[in-house]
Protein backbone atom coordinates (compact mmCIF):
# COMPACT_ATOMS: atom_id res chain seq x y z
CA UNK A 1 0.00 0.00 0.00
CA UNK A 2 1.66 3.22 -1.15
CA UNK A 3 1.88 5.32 1.94
CA UNK A 4 2.54 9.18 2.19
CA UNK A 5 4.33 8.90 5.81
CA UNK A 6 4.11 11.74 8.68
CA UNK A 7 5.35 11.28 11.93
CA UNK A 8 3.18 13.46 14.45
CA UNK A 9 1.69 14.32 17.96
CA UNK A 10 -1.70 13.27 18.45
CA UNK A 11 -4.32 16.30 18.81
CA UNK A 12 -4.75 18.90 16.71
CA UNK A 13 -5.67 22.61 17.65
CA UNK A 14 -6.36 25.41 16.28
CA UNK A 15 -3.80 26.38 14.38
CA UNK A 16 -1.64 22.94 15.06
CA UNK A 17 0.18 20.20 13.34
CA UNK A 18 -1.38 16.79 12.77
CA UNK A 19 1.07 14.21 12.46
CA UNK A 20 0.75 11.36 11.01
CA UNK A 21 0.99 9.57 7.68
CA UNK A 22 -1.52 8.80 4.62
CA UNK A 23 -2.28 5.94 3.30
CA UNK A 24 -4.42 4.54 0.20
CA UNK A 25 -8.77 4.35 1.28
CA UNK A 26 -9.47 2.08 3.44
CA UNK A 27 -10.77 -0.97 0.98
CA UNK A 28 -13.49 -3.45 2.40
CA UNK A 29 -12.23 -6.48 4.14
CA UNK A 30 -13.82 -9.80 2.99
CA UNK A 31 -12.54 -12.21 5.07
CA UNK A 32 -15.17 -13.82 6.95
CA UNK A 33 -15.97 -12.51 10.54
CA UNK A 34 -17.17 -14.03 13.80
CA UNK A 35 -20.85 -14.25 14.01
CA UNK A 36 -20.21 -12.78 17.48
CA UNK A 37 -18.77 -9.60 15.70
CA UNK A 38 -22.25 -9.36 13.43
CA UNK A 39 -24.09 -9.62 16.78
CA UNK A 40 -22.25 -6.68 18.13
CA UNK A 41 -23.29 -4.66 15.03
CA UNK A 42 -26.80 -5.88 15.58
CA UNK A 43 -26.56 -4.27 19.14
CA UNK A 44 -25.53 -1.07 17.68
CA UNK A 45 -27.91 -0.50 14.88
CA UNK A 46 -30.57 -1.33 17.91
CA UNK A 47 -29.52 1.35 19.90
CA UNK A 48 -28.73 3.75 16.57
CA UNK A 49 -32.74 3.12 15.89
CA UNK A 50 -33.78 3.75 19.35
CA UNK A 51 -32.09 7.28 20.02
CA UNK A 52 -33.45 7.77 16.43
CA UNK A 53 -36.66 7.34 17.26
CA UNK A 54 -37.44 8.13 21.38
CA UNK A 55 -34.64 10.72 22.19
CA UNK A 56 -35.96 13.66 23.51
CA UNK A 57 -34.72 15.96 20.98
CA UNK A 58 -34.63 14.88 16.80
CA UNK A 59 -30.97 14.15 16.27
CA UNK A 60 -29.23 15.03 13.35
CA UNK A 61 -28.53 10.61 11.91
CA UNK A 62 -25.07 11.91 10.46
CA UNK A 63 -23.24 13.48 13.21
CA UNK A 64 -24.32 10.96 15.60
CA UNK A 65 -22.82 8.06 13.49
CA UNK A 66 -20.19 10.74 13.70
CA UNK A 67 -19.84 10.75 16.98
CA UNK A 68 -20.01 6.60 17.27
CA UNK A 69 -17.03 6.29 14.79
CA UNK A 70 -15.06 9.11 16.63
CA UNK A 71 -16.02 7.33 19.95
CA UNK A 72 -14.84 4.39 18.89
CA UNK A 73 -11.28 5.25 17.35
CA UNK A 74 -10.68 7.62 20.58
CA UNK A 75 -11.52 4.72 22.89
CA UNK A 76 -7.98 2.97 21.27
CA UNK A 77 -5.33 5.86 22.29
CA UNK A 78 -5.11 9.41 22.33
CA UNK A 79 -3.84 9.77 18.67
CA UNK A 80 -6.55 7.45 17.11
CA UNK A 81 -9.40 9.76 15.86
CA UNK A 82 -12.46 10.21 12.87
CA UNK A 83 -11.91 13.53 10.78
CA UNK A 84 -14.58 14.71 9.69
CA UNK A 85 -14.41 16.13 5.54
CA UNK A 86 -13.38 20.21 6.65
CA UNK A 87 -10.60 18.47 9.47
CA UNK A 88 -9.46 16.28 6.81
CA UNK A 89 -8.82 19.07 4.55
CA UNK A 90 -7.59 21.29 7.21
CA UNK A 91 -4.73 19.01 8.12
CA UNK A 92 -3.69 18.32 4.50
CA UNK A 93 -3.09 22.20 4.25
CA UNK A 94 -1.39 22.60 7.85
CA UNK A 95 0.95 19.93 6.89
CA UNK A 96 2.08 22.46 3.35
CA UNK A 97 2.94 25.52 6.36
CA UNK A 98 -0.16 27.75 6.60
CA UNK A 99 -3.46 27.60 8.46
CA UNK A 100 -5.17 29.67 10.74
CA UNK A 101 -5.73 29.07 14.57
CA UNK A 102 -3.77 29.73 17.90
CA UNK A 103 -0.42 28.17 17.15
CA UNK A 104 -0.59 25.38 19.55
CA UNK A 105 -0.19 21.84 19.37
CA UNK A 106 -2.12 19.46 21.87
CA UNK A 107 -3.39 16.56 23.25
CA UNK A 108 -5.43 15.10 25.92
CA UNK A 109 -4.67 13.85 29.52
CA UNK A 110 -7.21 13.16 32.35
CA UNK A 111 -10.13 14.78 30.30
CA UNK A 112 -8.33 18.24 29.73
CA UNK A 113 -6.48 19.56 26.74
CA UNK A 114 -3.01 19.47 27.19
CA UNK A 115 -0.72 21.61 25.11
CA UNK A 116 2.69 19.75 23.78
CA UNK A 117 4.13 23.06 22.63
CA UNK A 118 3.61 26.39 21.30
CA UNK A 119 4.91 27.01 17.96
CA UNK A 120 7.19 29.71 17.93
CA UNK A 121 6.00 33.60 16.25
CA UNK A 122 2.02 32.75 16.57
CA UNK A 123 -0.60 34.15 19.02
CA UNK A 124 -0.48 31.52 21.35
CA UNK A 125 3.64 31.97 21.85
CA UNK A 126 3.26 35.79 22.14
CA UNK A 127 0.75 35.36 24.64
CA UNK A 128 3.47 33.22 27.05
CA UNK A 129 1.16 29.49 26.63
CA UNK A 130 4.15 26.96 27.82
CA UNK A 131 4.62 23.61 26.95
CA UNK A 132 2.69 21.37 29.75
CA UNK A 133 0.02 24.06 30.56
CA UNK A 134 -3.32 22.60 30.51
CA UNK A 135 -6.38 24.08 29.02
CA UNK A 136 -9.56 23.79 31.25
CA UNK A 137 -11.88 26.35 29.96
CA UNK A 138 -12.91 27.71 26.31
CA UNK A 139 -14.35 30.90 26.61
CA UNK A 140 -15.71 30.06 30.26
CA UNK A 141 -17.09 26.66 29.29
CA UNK A 142 -15.22 23.53 30.28
CA UNK A 143 -13.59 21.42 27.92
CA UNK A 144 -13.75 18.59 30.48
CA UNK A 145 -15.79 15.62 29.07
CA UNK A 146 -15.56 16.50 25.76
CA UNK A 147 -13.22 14.78 23.02
CA UNK A 148 -10.01 16.24 22.16
CA UNK A 149 -11.77 16.80 18.35
CA UNK A 150 -14.71 18.43 19.64
CA UNK A 151 -12.38 20.89 22.05
CA UNK A 152 -10.16 21.08 19.27
CA UNK A 153 -13.34 23.21 17.42
CA UNK A 154 -14.01 24.95 20.08
CA UNK A 155 -11.37 26.73 20.04
CA UNK A 156 -11.35 27.24 16.19
CA UNK A 157 -12.25 30.79 14.68
CA UNK A 158 -12.63 33.34 12.37
CA UNK A 159 -8.97 34.91 11.89
CA UNK A 160 -8.92 38.20 14.15
CA UNK A 161 -11.55 37.21 16.45
CA UNK A 162 -10.79 36.72 20.31
CA UNK A 163 -10.82 33.58 22.52
CA UNK A 164 -10.52 33.15 26.57
CA UNK A 165 -9.21 29.75 27.53
CA UNK A 166 -7.99 29.01 31.22
CA UNK A 167 -4.66 27.21 31.68
CA UNK A 168 -3.47 25.47 34.94
CA UNK A 169 0.14 25.53 35.08
CA UNK A 170 2.42 23.24 37.56
CA UNK A 171 4.04 25.63 39.86
CA UNK A 172 1.03 28.49 39.77
CA UNK A 173 -1.28 27.68 42.65
CA UNK A 174 -4.44 29.25 40.42
CA UNK A 175 -5.86 28.79 37.20
CA UNK A 176 -5.72 32.13 35.04
CA UNK A 177 -7.30 33.33 31.73
CA UNK A 178 -5.06 34.14 28.60
CA UNK A 179 -6.96 35.92 25.69
CA UNK A 180 -5.55 35.42 22.17
CA UNK A 181 -6.44 36.75 18.97
CA UNK A 182 -6.54 34.15 16.38
CA UNK A 183 -4.63 34.39 13.19
CA UNK A 184 -3.01 32.95 10.02
CA UNK A 185 -0.53 30.94 10.94
CA UNK A 186 2.12 30.36 8.71
CA UNK A 187 5.33 28.63 9.67
CA UNK A 188 8.71 28.98 9.24
CA UNK A 189 9.94 25.47 9.31
CA UNK A 190 14.00 26.58 10.31
CA UNK A 191 15.14 29.81 10.90
CA UNK A 192 19.31 30.03 11.41
CA UNK A 193 21.68 32.69 12.95
CA UNK A 194 25.21 32.70 13.55
CA UNK A 195 26.21 33.54 17.40
CA UNK A 196 30.02 33.94 17.62
CA UNK A 197 31.20 30.91 15.54
CA UNK A 198 28.27 29.04 16.23
CA UNK A 199 25.94 28.26 13.98
CA UNK A 200 22.29 27.85 15.39
CA UNK A 201 19.75 26.34 13.55
CA UNK A 202 16.07 26.60 15.03
CA UNK A 203 14.09 23.58 13.24
CA UNK A 204 10.22 24.86 14.61
CA UNK A 205 8.18 21.98 12.61
CA UNK A 206 8.27 19.04 10.23
CA UNK A 207 6.40 20.14 7.03
CA UNK A 208 7.13 19.93 3.48
CA UNK A 209 9.87 23.06 3.42
CA UNK A 210 11.78 21.91 6.36
CA UNK A 211 14.60 19.88 4.86
CA UNK A 212 14.64 22.20 1.77
CA UNK A 213 14.62 25.38 4.47
CA UNK A 214 17.46 23.92 6.51
CA UNK A 215 19.70 23.70 3.53
CA UNK A 216 19.11 26.63 2.50
CA UNK A 217 19.35 28.49 5.96
CA UNK A 218 22.61 26.34 6.97
CA UNK A 219 24.18 27.13 4.05
CA UNK A 220 23.62 30.81 4.55
CA UNK A 221 24.93 31.43 7.97
CA UNK A 222 27.97 29.23 6.85
CA UNK A 223 28.53 31.69 4.67
CA UNK A 224 28.27 34.25 7.07
CA UNK A 225 30.24 33.25 10.11
CA UNK A 226 32.90 33.09 6.57
CA UNK A 227 32.90 29.39 5.53
CA UNK A 228 33.19 25.88 7.12
CA UNK A 229 37.08 26.15 8.58
CA UNK A 230 35.58 29.29 10.75
CA UNK A 231 32.79 27.62 11.93
CA UNK A 232 33.51 24.96 15.49
CA UNK A 233 30.29 23.68 15.49
CA UNK A 234 26.33 23.33 15.15
CA UNK A 235 23.27 24.01 17.59
CA UNK A 236 20.12 21.49 16.47
CA UNK A 237 17.52 23.38 18.38
CA UNK A 238 14.15 21.38 18.46
CA UNK A 239 12.66 22.92 21.69
CA UNK A 240 8.73 23.03 21.19
CA UNK A 241 9.27 21.48 17.84
CA UNK A 242 5.72 19.03 18.26
CA UNK A 243 6.74 16.78 15.48
CA UNK A 244 5.25 16.63 11.87
CA UNK A 245 6.27 14.50 8.66
CA UNK A 246 8.30 11.50 9.19
CA UNK A 247 9.50 11.48 5.28
CA UNK A 248 11.18 15.67 6.73
CA UNK A 249 12.16 13.75 9.86
CA UNK A 250 14.28 11.43 8.26
CA UNK A 251 16.21 13.79 5.79
CA UNK A 252 17.11 16.02 8.55
CA UNK A 253 18.71 13.26 10.37
CA UNK A 254 20.30 12.12 7.28
CA UNK A 255 21.31 15.42 6.44
CA UNK A 256 24.21 15.16 9.61
CA UNK A 257 24.81 11.49 8.58
CA UNK A 258 26.77 9.37 6.66
CA UNK A 259 25.48 5.88 7.03
CA UNK A 260 23.30 3.72 9.46
CA UNK A 261 19.68 3.36 10.45
CA UNK A 262 18.25 6.20 11.30
CA UNK A 263 14.48 4.88 12.60
CA UNK A 264 12.55 1.70 12.00
CA UNK A 265 8.87 1.50 12.26
CA UNK A 266 6.81 -1.75 13.60
CA UNK A 267 3.17 -2.54 13.30
CA UNK A 268 0.92 -5.23 14.53
CA UNK A 269 2.13 -7.80 11.56
CA UNK A 270 6.02 -8.17 10.76
CA UNK A 271 6.19 -7.47 6.25
CA UNK A 272 4.51 -4.25 7.72
CA UNK A 273 7.89 -3.42 9.43
CA UNK A 274 10.32 -0.46 7.41
CA UNK A 275 13.51 0.58 8.08
CA UNK A 276 15.07 4.09 6.85
CA UNK A 277 19.28 4.23 6.60
CA UNK A 278 21.09 7.42 6.06
CA UNK A 279 23.06 8.01 2.78
CA UNK A 280 26.75 9.64 2.61
CA UNK A 281 27.02 13.37 2.87
CA UNK A 282 26.57 15.38 5.70
CA UNK A 283 25.57 18.86 5.50
CA UNK A 284 27.45 20.24 8.99
CA UNK A 285 31.06 18.05 7.10
CA UNK A 286 31.46 16.29 10.78
CA UNK A 287 31.87 19.50 12.92
CA UNK A 288 30.74 18.53 16.31
CA UNK A 289 26.70 19.32 17.10
CA UNK A 290 24.24 19.94 19.76
CA UNK A 291 20.92 19.05 19.95
CA UNK A 292 18.48 20.95 22.43
CA UNK A 293 15.64 19.71 23.49
CA UNK A 294 12.61 19.67 26.34
CA UNK A 295 9.00 18.40 26.60
CA UNK A 296 7.63 20.33 23.67
CA UNK A 297 10.20 18.35 21.51
CA UNK A 298 7.95 15.29 20.14
CA UNK A 299 7.63 12.90 17.50
CA UNK A 300 9.73 14.03 14.63
CA UNK A 301 11.61 15.44 16.83
CA UNK A 302 12.32 12.92 19.11
CA UNK A 303 13.19 10.84 15.45
CA UNK A 304 16.06 13.18 14.91
CA UNK A 305 17.14 13.62 18.29
CA UNK A 306 17.30 9.61 18.53
CA UNK A 307 19.11 9.07 15.50
CA UNK A 308 21.82 12.08 16.18
CA UNK A 309 22.39 10.39 19.53
CA UNK A 310 22.52 6.89 19.10
CA UNK A 311 25.33 7.37 15.96
CA UNK A 312 26.71 9.60 19.15
CA UNK A 313 26.77 12.07 15.91
CA UNK A 314 25.57 14.91 18.43
CA UNK A 315 25.46 15.72 22.45
CA UNK A 316 21.82 16.20 23.45
CA UNK A 317 21.61 18.96 25.92
CA UNK A 318 18.28 20.12 28.32
CA UNK A 319 15.49 18.44 29.36
CA UNK A 320 13.39 15.02 28.53
CA UNK A 321 11.38 15.12 25.45
CA UNK A 322 7.35 14.47 25.17
CA UNK A 323 7.81 10.72 24.86
CA UNK A 324 5.68 10.04 21.63
CA UNK A 325 6.67 7.29 20.28
CA UNK A 326 4.05 5.95 17.79
CA UNK A 327 3.00 6.45 13.78
CA UNK A 328 -0.30 7.53 12.66
CA UNK A 329 -1.73 6.67 9.24
CA UNK A 330 -4.41 9.04 7.75
CA UNK A 331 -6.81 6.53 5.73
CA UNK A 332 -9.34 8.38 3.56
CA UNK A 333 -12.72 6.96 3.62
CA UNK A 334 -16.05 7.30 1.63
CA UNK A 335 -17.82 10.77 2.31
CA UNK A 336 -14.78 12.57 2.18
CA UNK A 337 -13.41 12.12 5.40
CA UNK A 338 -10.75 10.09 7.17
CA UNK A 339 -9.75 8.05 9.93
CA UNK A 340 -6.17 8.61 11.91
CA UNK A 341 -5.31 5.23 13.11
CA UNK A 342 -2.22 4.03 15.52
CA UNK A 343 -0.71 1.92 13.26
CA UNK A 344 3.54 1.66 14.16
CA UNK A 345 5.74 2.09 16.82
CA UNK A 346 9.08 3.59 16.14
CA UNK A 347 12.45 2.74 17.21
CA UNK A 348 15.55 4.63 17.14
CA UNK A 349 18.36 3.02 16.09
CA UNK A 350 19.80 1.25 18.72
CA UNK A 351 16.18 -0.42 19.30
CA UNK A 352 14.86 1.43 21.84
CA UNK A 353 11.44 2.75 22.59
CA UNK A 354 10.55 6.51 23.18
CA UNK A 355 7.18 5.74 24.08
CA UNK A 356 5.51 7.02 26.88
CA UNK A 357 9.10 7.37 27.88
CA UNK A 358 10.88 10.43 26.25
CA UNK A 359 14.41 10.66 25.25
CA UNK A 360 16.71 11.61 28.20
CA UNK A 361 19.32 14.42 27.30
CA UNK A 362 23.14 13.89 27.84
CA UNK A 363 23.39 16.58 29.86
CA UNK A 364 20.29 17.57 31.81
CA UNK A 365 20.12 21.60 31.54
CA UNK A 366 16.60 23.10 32.69
CA UNK A 367 15.36 26.97 31.71
CA UNK A 368 15.48 28.92 34.43
CA UNK A 369 12.11 30.80 34.69
CA UNK A 370 12.43 34.48 33.68
CA UNK A 371 13.22 36.13 36.80
CA UNK A 372 11.69 40.21 37.35
CA UNK A 373 13.70 43.11 36.96
CA UNK A 374 14.67 44.66 39.94
CA UNK A 375 13.24 48.20 40.09
CA UNK A 376 16.86 50.81 40.76
CA UNK A 377 19.12 48.04 39.33
CA UNK A 378 19.41 49.50 36.17
CA UNK A 379 20.97 52.35 37.92
CA UNK A 380 23.69 50.74 39.73
CA UNK A 381 27.40 51.86 38.75
CA UNK A 382 29.53 49.73 36.77
CA UNK A 383 32.70 47.95 38.57
CA UNK A 384 35.71 49.79 38.20
CA UNK A 385 38.48 48.42 37.26
CA UNK A 386 42.37 49.42 36.86
CA UNK A 387 41.75 51.11 33.77
CA UNK A 388 39.26 53.29 35.15
CA UNK A 389 41.55 55.01 38.20
CA UNK A 390 43.37 58.18 37.74
CA UNK A 391 46.95 58.09 36.84
CA UNK A 392 46.59 54.78 35.92
CA UNK A 393 49.81 53.00 34.01
CA UNK A 394 50.02 52.11 30.06
CA UNK A 395 50.01 48.24 29.15
CA UNK A 396 53.44 48.29 27.04
CA UNK A 397 53.34 44.57 26.14
CA UNK A 398 50.66 45.06 23.31
CA UNK A 399 50.47 46.54 20.12
CA UNK A 400 47.80 48.29 19.38
CA UNK A 401 46.34 45.52 17.22
CA UNK A 402 46.16 43.33 20.09
CA UNK A 403 45.03 45.60 22.55
CA UNK A 404 41.82 45.75 20.01
CA UNK A 405 41.96 42.42 19.37
CA UNK A 406 41.42 41.94 23.72
CA UNK A 407 38.55 44.61 23.06
CA UNK A 408 37.07 42.92 20.52
CA UNK A 409 37.12 39.24 22.52
CA UNK A 410 35.82 41.03 25.62
CA UNK A 411 32.53 42.02 23.66
CA UNK A 412 32.30 38.71 22.33
CA UNK A 413 32.32 37.61 26.11
CA UNK A 414 30.35 39.95 27.18
CA UNK A 415 27.54 39.02 24.40
CA UNK A 416 27.87 35.16 25.42
CA UNK A 417 27.20 36.18 29.08
CA UNK A 418 24.12 38.49 27.82
CA UNK A 419 22.41 35.22 25.71
CA UNK A 420 22.91 33.46 29.42
CA UNK A 421 20.43 35.83 30.78
CA UNK A 422 18.46 35.40 27.48
CA UNK A 423 18.50 31.96 27.32
CA UNK A 424 20.77 29.67 29.41
CA UNK A 425 20.02 26.25 27.77
CA UNK A 426 20.85 27.65 24.25
CA UNK A 427 23.98 29.44 25.74
CA UNK A 428 25.54 26.16 27.41
CA UNK A 429 24.81 24.39 24.08
CA UNK A 430 26.94 26.76 22.46
CA UNK A 431 29.69 27.17 25.41
CA UNK A 432 30.05 23.15 25.14
CA UNK A 433 30.93 24.27 21.43
CA UNK A 434 33.31 25.95 22.22
CA UNK A 435 34.94 23.45 24.78
CA UNK A 436 35.51 21.30 22.27
CA UNK A 437 36.80 23.59 19.59
CA UNK A 438 39.40 24.76 22.24
CA UNK A 439 40.32 20.94 22.84
CA UNK A 440 40.74 19.91 19.00
CA UNK A 441 44.08 19.23 17.79
CA UNK A 442 45.46 22.07 15.99
CA UNK A 443 45.71 21.63 12.07
CA UNK A 444 49.18 20.55 11.17
CA UNK A 445 51.55 22.90 9.50
CA UNK A 446 51.48 22.90 6.24
CA UNK A 447 55.25 21.59 4.68
CA UNK A 448 57.79 24.60 4.17
CA UNK A 449 59.43 24.63 0.27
Amino acid sequence: MKKFVMAAIGGTVAGALISTQIAAPLLAQEAAKPVSVYEQLDLFGDIFERIRQDYVEQVDDKKLIEAAINGMLSSLDPHSSYLPPDDYTDMKVQTRGSFGGLGIEVTQEEGFVKVVSPIDGTPAAAAGIQAGDFITHVDGESVLGLTLDQAVDKMRGPVGSEITITVVREGTPEPFDVAITRDTIKLTAVKSRVEGTTVVLRITTFNDQTFSNLEENLKKSVEEAGGIDKVNGFVVDLRNNPGGLLTQAISVSDAFLNAGEIVSTRGRRAEESERFNATPGDLAQGKPMVVLINGGSASASEIVTGALQDHRRAIVVGTKSFGKGSVQTVIPIQGEGAMRLTTARYYTPSGRSIQALGIAPDIVVEQPAPQPAVEGEEDKATPRSEADLRGVLSNDSMTEDEKRQAEEELKKAEEAAKLRLEDYQLAYAIDILKGLSAMAPAAPAAPAN
